[in-house]
């Protein structure tokens, strides 16, 4: 009858440990460190150059999203951005670990495009370099040159969305639209060089409502209703968007990794292409 007991407490535990799970994407700074000597593990930065440079993870290579973009933020072809992580010391086969400051922005960037571009194992560092110090893990100031890896991309069209489908998923109530920049951003009262407002029929919730104040991912029992408050549901398919969708990829990794929704997009061109277009058309929140 004890051990009965015993079972029954371990089962609850383990339920209430895996509902309130950050999302199998997510990696802590405790567990990062006890896995990051390994050689089928690399740890990028997509941190800016300058801040590589004072100081990073020990071992981790600098990738600066924007090497992989042609125009207006826009991705390079798939070949072309697999040449580049290739030799930068990255394989489609590795786990890959990819962090920023804290922000989440940059890092949730090169994640979306590594899994855009069928990477097997992808991760970001819960937290990112803030999270690394304050666990006192090994960094340093000198640079790391990976050794020359290949990567074979496997496009994965299902994260994609081009402006053709963004202008469908418009008109289309199975679709959802989130407009992931700032309420100023979305409603058109930021100062900006952009025609201001949003997409038509976009909804709008800032990138910074699925992290907690240390920057790290909210549970998911945070996380849920969030979404599920403007509509964003399992139901429907989602294509996320900011000015460069670099805000993008984080929302993206709440919703597909940590929420398991099955069909999320990244509108790629995002803002900055969609206003460029005259004939499309801009709302603004009244």
């Amino acid at each position: 009858m004890k051990s009965i007991t015993i079972l029954s407490f371990t089962a609850g535990l383990l339920f209430l440990l895996a509902d309130l799970s950050y999302g199998q994407d997510i990696i802590s700074a405790a567990d990062l460190a006890q896995i990051i000597k390994s050689d089928q593990v690399v740890v990028v930065s997509a941190r800016k150059a300058e801040d590589y440079k004072k100081v990073h993870i020990t071992g981790a290579i600098h990738l600066d999203h924007k090497s992989l973009y042609k125009e207006k933020s826009m991705l390079q072809d798939p070949v072309q951005i697999a040449t580049i992580l290739g030799n930068k010391g990255i394989s489609d086969q590795m786990k890959i670990v990819v962090y920023d400051n804290g922000s989440a922005k940059y890092s949730g960037r090169i994640y979306w495009i590594l899994k855009y571009l069928g990477a097997k194992d992808v991760k970001m560092l819960d937290g990112g370099m803030k999270a690394w110090r304050m666990a006192r893990k090994p960094v340093t100031k000198n640079p790391t040159t990976g050794k020359k890896a290949r990567f074979n991309p496997a496009v994965d069209k299902s994260s994609f969305a081009s402006m053709s489908q963004v202008k469908q998923a418009s008109k289309n109530p199975a679709y959802v639209l989130v407009d992931v920049r700032s309420f100023e951003e979305y409603n058109g009262t930021a100062q900006t060089k952009l025609r201001p407002g949003h997409v038509p029929k976009a909804v709008n919730l800032n990138y910074k409502e699925v992290l907690t104040a240390q920057g790290t991912l909210k549970s998911n029992a945070e996380l849920a209703p969030i979404f599920a408050n403007v509509g964003i549901t399992k139901n429907k398919e989602i294509i996320l968007y900011c000015e460069s969708s670099v805000r993008a990829g984080i929302v993206y990794l709440a919703l597909k990794s940590a929420l398991k929704y099955p069909k999320v997009r990244v509108y790629d061109g995002a803002y900055l292409e969609w206003e460029s277009f005259k004939e499309n058309k801009i709302e603004v929140a009244p």
